[in-house]
């Protein structure tokens, strides 16, 4: 039996490595978002793409459209690896300012499209037109384009866009199916702007696509310049589904009847040739976050193990075997170690509270790694955070666990993590405990990177 003196000593000593481990943590995380920089990204891939980007700048023969959410900076990188002086074409941003006053810049919106981000989507088609065949189309693509550029499609309004995507939302839908219907209902997404150009396209895109195929080019912001697999059968019978079709709006709906009556022209299919003369590279994924977060832990002298299967389903149930997957990786091992995993969990809306699926995630492994203390080490810490420094529609990017969490909460008086997963309250109880992260926007977007540090006392 433990006396009074000891476990106090033990509890010094837990304290001392609970805040080393979060230390740790937060550097480690910082470090997985430096690493799928926006900047340093197009900065890697140009190199590749310089032998086919000068000789349209020496003749003034390149367009430039930016979009999502690092698409400043990766613009700005573009520009000064290229030294581009007279830069013409469409960035459309969800923060940040103009990377160059010579090119048309807007403010638009997200998860939700904007009036901005119509006009940035029809002045992109704009410029897309008006590249001749002679002439290079230079598309940078990120996480956050499909409500970034938003031309509805005829008949449809920006509301009904908004309407519709909010519905969607609330059904927790993965992004493929979700972007399946956005591009059903634009004349932008879904090949339909390289389509609009005579000339040749080149995008570099970073993806936050991790299933079910990663980094799919045709699911990365809906797909704006590659042929598109779906069509109006495909999206009509999503929004027909339990969950989606309640709120679903029926002028919307109506456009997918319409498609697959043979009313309405379907997104280019693979093949069509209006797209032979556009590519697509991937230059960052999650990949890139967890092998930067890897390379951090091991500087820090953790035993690091990578997941490559990306972390999906539905935020509250998949903390269970989440946390299962980090016993089978630790037990056993002296050292320190650290397990880094990625991926896009999503959230089923069925309560008044808020959150997001990295603080629902959280939540749901709060009561399981408090039971895991002493079985695979003395402390473990967990934080999962949106890339993009946005989870949900809260001011954080997601929360950080501890092996102290439960029972902080507690002794504060609060009702057990079930119940605030019920009511998808996450940001509360964590902004309780001051164990949200807020990061701010970070102008990049992979998805969800997820780290747990478990630790051992010096004995």
């Amino acid at each position: 039996m433990v006396r009074p003196k000891e476990a106090s000593l033990a509890q010094g000593h837990r304290n001392i490595l609970t805040q080393q481990l979060r230390q740790h943590l937060t550097q480690i995380v910082g470090r997985g978002i430096e690493g799928v920089s926006g900047a340093r990204l197009v900065s890697n891939a140009y190199p590749a793409i310089e032998s086919r980007v000068v000789p349209a700048l020496n003749d003034a023969r390149l367009t430039l459209i930016s979009v999502g959410k690092a698409a400043v900076p990766m613009t700005q990188a573009f520009l000064e690896a290229s030294q581009w002086t007279s830069p013409h074409g469409v960035v459309a941003a969800t923060a940040g300012e103009s990377p160059d006053a010579q090119l048309d810049f807007f403010r638009v919106g997200h998860p939700v499209p904007t009036d901005a981000s119509v006009i940035a989507g029809r002045r992109a088609l704009d410029f897309a037109t008006s590249v001749t065949r002679d002439r290079l189309l230079l598309v940078l693509l990120s996480g956050g384009a499909s409500a970034a550029l938003a031309v509805p499609a005829d008949g449809l309004t920006l509301d009904d866009k908004i309407a519709a995507t909010q519905a969607l939302l609330r059904a927790g839908v993965p992004i493929d199916v979700m972007n399946c219907v956005r591009k059903h209902l634009s004349a932008i997404k879904g090949g339909r702007l390289a389509a609009a150009t005579p000339g040749t396209v080149l995008t570099l895109a970073i993806s936050d696509v991790v299933g079910p195929v990663a980094d799919d080019p045709t699911v990365i912001g809906s797909g704006p310049t590659v042929a598109d697999p779906t069509t109006f059968g495909d999206a009509l019978r999503i929004v027909q589904q339990p969950g989606v079709a309640e709120s679903f709006p029926v002028s919307a709906r109506q456009v997918l009847v319409e498609g697959v009556a043979g009313a309405r022209r379907d997104t280019p299919p693979p093949g069509d040739r209006s797209l032979a003369r556009s590519t697509t590279t991937v230059i960052g994924s999650r990949l890139h976050a967890m092998k930067a977060a890897a390379a951090t832990a091991q500087d820090l002298g953790y035993q690091v193990e990578i997941v490559h299967e990306p972390v999906v389903g539905e935020a509250s149930l998949v903390g269970a075997s989440f946390l299962e997957r980090v016993r089978r990786l630790a037990s056993g091992r002296r050292g320190s170690v650290c397990v880094v995993s990625s991926g896009e969990t999503t959230v089923k809306v069925r309560g008044p509270g808020r959150g997001g699926r990295n603080q629902e995630l959280a939540l749901a492994c709060v009561e399981g790694l408090a039971g895991m203390i002493g079985e695979v080490g003395d402390e473990l810490v967990l934080a999962s955070i949106g890339t993009d420094g946005v989870d949900g529609p809260t001011d954080a990017a997601g929360a950080i666990v501890d092996g102290t969490t439960l029972a902080r909460s507690r002794e504060r008086g609060m009702a057990p993590p079930a119940l605030y997963l019920e009511h998808n309250d996450s940001y509360a109880f964590f902004d309780t405990l001051g164990d949200l992260v807020r990061t701010g926007p970070t102008d990049t977007n992979v998805g969800d990177l997820q780290v747990v540090l478990v630790g051992h006392a010096q004995r």
